[in-house]
């Protein structure tokens, strides 16, 4: 389908507190760690294309991938000759992740309005597609891969891209999103770890993470199509819903949710730190360490 690998294990995470030397030097440490891929996500901060673009050039054999870029940021046509020149310029180490974003995020921050989900995606993708590009093309265009969490979304996924990038979800997620995608899509999975034993400490730090995506309607009707309720959003999180979204405990623990995934039907999973102790900003390299791939 295309000669980008990003392998099974990477990363995702913010370098939005990073200057972008320490960003690069982050990058460089995933990629001495094994990780093949780090997941650059989008919201008020760096423009992730540009920022992937820096990594690239601060990296050897890393693969950059947007988790996701927010389609109402960027006209389909510039999107596309983003990708091919950052898929030209690195080698094929580019993976571009599109999405819908939120609605609070686009219409009530950006003040652009906010289609319906499918519909918008599909006429982005199509004319993606359709793009024009006169320069140098890269060896293979970048692989596309969407936001995808409902049925809907994961079926347009693979429609017409190189599969999905679910976020803040469950194995049991996973294997539904599977058996929509088929056997040969990707299935790229966001998974939240934290190395701690405590539960009370471990689920205040995952509380303290989720109070930013609990009140999104497209998390938590997902969420709901999963088997939670209403409920299960109070008080920051109940214990059930925070174990199912955050994998904590020790180093056996979250590579036994690590591996769910994967017996689920996963081909990719990414793996965002979250720290008990570490400052807002830092990533926790006691668990991205204890789980690298050349540990």
């Amino acid at each position: 389908m295309t000669g980008t690998d990003v392998g099974q294990l990477g990363v995702w995470y913010f370098t939005e507190a990073m200057p972008s030397a320490a960003a690069a030097g982050f990058a460089q440490r995933l990629e001495g760690l094994g990780y093949s891929t780090l997941w650059l996500p989008e919201t008020t901060g760096r423009n992730p294309l540009i920022h992937a673009g820096f990594l690239l050039q601060q990296t050897s054999s890393l693969v950059l991938a947007t988790g996701i870029a927010n389609i109402y940021h960027r006209h389909p046509a510039m999107a596309a000759q983003s990708a091919n020149t950052l898929a030209e310029q690195s080698g094929g180490r580019f993976v571009l992740g599109l999405g819908v974003s939120h609605a609070p995020l686009v219409s009530g921050l950006r003040k652009i309005e906010y289609g319906k989900p499918v519909t918008t995606m599909r006429a982005y993708l199509e004319s993606y597609a359709e793009a024009p590009y006169s320069s140098v093309p890269p060896a293979q265009k970048a692989p596309v891969v969407i936001a995808a969490l409902g049925p809907k979304m994961l079926d347009l996924a693979g429609e017409l891209t190189h599969g999905a990038h679910p976020y803040l979800t469950t194995p049991e997620h996973t294997a539904k999103a599977r058996e929509i995608l088929g056997p040969d899509k990707w299935l790229c999975v966001e998974q939240k770890v934290i190395l701690c034993t405590d539960p009370e400490k471990a689920r205040k730090a995952a509380r303290e993470t989720l109070a930013v995506y609990i009140g999104l309607p497209n998390y938590y009707k997902n969420w709901f199509r999963l088997g939670f309720e209403e409920s299960d959003l109070e008080d920051g999180g109940s214990d059930r819903l925070i174990d199912a979204l955050f994998a904590w405990g020790d180093e056996q623990a979250l590579r036994a949710r690590v591996q769910a995934h994967f017996d689920a039907g996963a081909s990719h999973v990414c793996l965002q730190p979250v720290g008990v102790d570490a400052p807002m900003g830092t990533p926790d390299w006691d668990v991205l360490e204890a789980l690298a791939p050349n540990a």
